[in-house]
């Protein structure tokens, strides 16, 4: 299983206000929710007008999956709205243990 998390700073030029920007925001995610099979939330930036950063993950079977998936999305958002900066990383699980300091409080 491989986790693929994203995270994507947006420029908003034409908003004027918060209002402005939430809706801009709220569009796109909805976009990308209706194409792709994926979470995504504003996770930073909530009361900047001019700025937003978003939060993307998802879960494959395998890597090349995951990878192949986020970096679609990812073409995605910056087909839809000024980037100014991206970046994702892949966490693979082997074996079907979630072994690791983060995760060992999900064990009963």
């Amino acid at each position: 299983m491989t986790v693929a998390v994203a995270r994507v700073t947006l420029v908003l030029a034409a908003a004027q206000s918060l209002k402005d920007k939430r809706s801009v925001v709220k569009r796109l995610k909805d976009l990308v929710r209706q194409k792709f099979n994926v979470s995504i939330a504003e996770v930073e930036a909530h009361d900047t007008w001019n700025r937003a950063v978003l939060g993307l993950t998802l879960v494959g079977s395998d890597r090349r999956f995951a990878e192949s998936a986020i970096d679609e999305v990812l073409r995605f958002v910056r087909d839809h709205a000024d980037v100014a900066k991206d970046e994702h990383e892949l966490q693979d699980f082997g074996g079907g243990a979630l072994n690791g300091p983060d995760f060992t409080h999900w064990e009963g």
